[in-house]
């Protein structure tokens, strides 16, 4: 380079010219285009090394050859650029080729969810308590131990609190209800003296080993119907009136006497195996007959309690577990599936 003169140099330049722009002209990706930058204007390219020897040069020659120098650079990096555009667009128009959109086509459904086979299950119970007349009344799910137990004639000491054990908060006398019978008291209160006929539907919470046949959250529906002249055999009537709506009209059940600290007398209901027809299998226990609900009437201290006089009024109460039903009318028969998210099992009631 030192031994360059100006008339040398101004040759190279025009040189470099035409091969720039005939390798550039040449160029059918971007990854060639690039080889071509490097090569004439990357830090140790072809038109770089000539800006090295303008040293050597006489000052008036120097500008005139800094002034060839740079028109070169900005022409080559010009001319790069608009290939370097162009192939990006024939690159975008292959593409775009390769993945063609037919507008016609119809379009592919969306997968749509579907209602937890537990929440069909509240849906229909609540359809076939509506048609009888009943309210939908929900409650909360943190009570106080009074609400809970006290006011159901549950007092501290009564040993029917054995059969529920109880989440317990950090504030004293604050529980997550273990049923839904507290909301029994609260309706009352809120409604009397008028007469009541609600189902009290929610979940409920005890501290028990989760089985098979147990977990420590589950869903009650509390039934509740105070008036002048309510009977057991009202009772009968709606408990056998929502069997046959929800097992089928040829479903046979009975009534066996139990013990609820709330209500007196107090009754199960029972209704035909519908796995073996009642001749006896695992489920049932060889016995032909499954429980699925609690009920009875409302102890006179309880209406006291919810603000009705029991010497004017009566009423009876009833309660199930929607999980049990499910169970029951699909024949499931661990309960531990309602809550375990896995979709193989919920996808088969959607």
């Amino acid at each position: 380079m030192s031994t360059l003169t100006l008339r040398e140099l101004e040759s190279q330049v025009e040189r470099l010219r035409r091969e720039g722009e005939g390798a550039l002209a040449r160029c059918q990706t971007l990854q060639e285009c690039e080889a071509v930058r490097v090569r004439f204007l990357g830090r140790k390219g072809l038109v770089t090394r000539l800006f090295e020897g303008l040293k050597d040069l006489e000052p008036e020659a120097r500008r005139r050859a800094g002034r060839l120098l740079n028109e070169l650079k900005g022409h080559l990096e010009a001319r790069l650029e608009a290939r370097q555009r162009e192939l990006k667009a024939r690159e975008l128009e292959a593409q775009l080729e390769r993945e063609t959109l037919d507008v016609t086509l119809p379009g592919r459904p969306a997968r749509l969810g579907a209602l937890h086979v537990i929440t069909q299950t509240l849906r229909e119970i609540y359809q076939i308590f509506k048609q009888m007349g009943f309210e939908i009344y929900q409650t909360r799910e943190v009570e106080t131990d009074e609400m809970n137990f006290q006011l159901l004639n549950i007092p501290p000491d009564h040993p029917a609190r054995e059969m529920q054990s109880t989440f317990y908060t950090t504030k004293p006398g604050v529980i997550l209800r273990t049923h839904t019978s507290p909301g029994q008291i609260r309706v009352m209160r809120e409604r009397c003296p008028e007469p009541i006929r609600v189902i009290l539907p929610g979940k409920c919470y005890r501290y028990e080993q989760i089985t098979p046949r147990s977990e420590i959250q589950f869903t009650q529906v509390e039934g509740l119907a105070v008036g002048h002249h309510v009977t057991m055999s009202d009772l009968k009537g709606v408990l056998v009136e929502f069997a046959k709506r929800m097992f089928g009209p040829g479903t046979a059940v009975r009534l066996r006497g139990s013990y609820f600290p709330f209500t007196e007398p107090s009754v199960e209901l029972d209704i035909r195996c519908i796995l073996c027809e009642g001749q006896g299998c695992r489920v049932c226990k060889g016995t032909g007959w499954l429980e699925i609900l609690g009920a009875g009437m409302v102890h006179p201290t309880v209406l006291r309690n919810g603000g009705y006089d029991p010497e004017r009024f009566t009423g009876f109460a009833f309660g199930m577990g929607p999980e049990r039903i499910a169970m029951l009318k699909h024949r499931i028969e661990d309960i531990r599936l309602f809550l375990g998210n896995d979709l193989r099992f919920l996808e088969q009631f959607g």
